[in-house]
């Protein structure tokens, strides 16, 4: 009886090899990595945040702490993409890397058409035994070539213009960040880059039994 059991039981995983259907797995495929060359030195590079399969940048938001007077200034504190698909307003959601630790969001900026392809940084250079502030605003140029700028300050300079994302389109964002000092300087965000996904996806048919 027991090895019969056992014969039902192999012969039914069998079939299951035998006859699922294999399945469909989507990879993002990326193409470029977009950086500029006036981020400042302090901080880490944190966690990576992305957009999903078939989304891509169509705007974006940035947190931003007013000056402190004679307090200390940190400036932009963070960066949010708006991932949307095919166009569509109404199927957006945001991804961020770090946001940082102070300052208000501001309303969202999308482009009027198209997509987010390149950047550039305004980045107040070091202060001595001055306050540093790092990163203060971003600008964004879009696929359709209008250019749309952050509520940031205006502490520093932009620098160049990072490289276009060609052929792909940002889908990520990764910010080099500083955490808090307690009784020292802080400058919060310093330096930000972008990854661009191409806009075909691939897709990748798995064989029988992997996943």
């Amino acid at each position: 009886m027991k090895s019969l059991l056992r014969a039902v039981a192999l012969l039914a995983v069998l079939s299951v090899g035998l006859f699922q259907r294999r399945p469909v797995v989507n990879r993002r495929s990326t193409t470029s990595v977009l950086s500029v060359t006036n981020g400042q030195r302090w901080g880490t590079w944190m966690l990576t945040g992305m957009c999903r399969d078939q989304y891509f940048a169509i705007g974006f938001s940035t947190r931003v702490e007013a000056k402190q007077g004679g307090g200390d200034n940190t400036a932009l504190n963070g960066i949010r993409l708006i991932c949307g698909k095919d166009g569509k307003r109404s199927l957006t959601y945001t991804v961020e890397s770090h946001s940082g630790f102070w300052g208000e969001w501001s309303n969202p900026q999308y482009c009027p058409s198209g997509v987010l392809t390149s950047f550039q940084l305004r980045v107040e250079g070091q202060q001595g035994r001055g306050d540093d502030t790092a990163a203060n605003n971003i600008r964004f140029r879009c696929s359709s070539g209008h250019v749309l700028e952050g509520r940031g300050l205006d502490s520093g300079v932009y620098g160049e213009w990072s490289k276009n994302c060609g052929h792909g389109v940002i889908c990520g964002i990764q910010t080099k960040m500083e955490d808090r000092q307690g009784k020292g300087d802080d400058t919060a965000l310093n330096d930000v880059r972008f990854i661009c996904c191409a806009r075909v996806q691939k897709v990748i048919k798995l064989k029988p039994g992997k996943s």
